[in-house]
């Protein structure tokens, strides 16, 4: 059976990129490289549905918005 998942990918500031998959708790990953980030989140997509004991929930899509705020670090 085929399904499609949501993913959302990021960059750390060493420049690795961040893949995490919403609607699948703890399935995440990273890479060096884009090519190798989707055949390492593809990867983890499938072990994670393999140990899933229920029906997954994929979410629609809506979008991404990035938000400033202020804060103080506590010290």
């Amino acid at each position: 059976m085929k399904k499609e998942f949501n993913v959302i990918i990021e960059r750390d500031e060493e420049g690795f990129y961040i893949a995490s998959v919403p609607s699948l708790k703890g399935c995440h990953t990273q890479a060096k490289s884009l090519d190798e980030l989707m055949n390492r989140i593809k990867e983890a997509i499938e072990l994670c549905l393999e140990v899933e004991d229920k029906e997954v929930t994929n979410f629609d899509f809506v979008g991404v918005q990035r938000i400033a705020v202020n804060y103080v670090k506590a010290s």
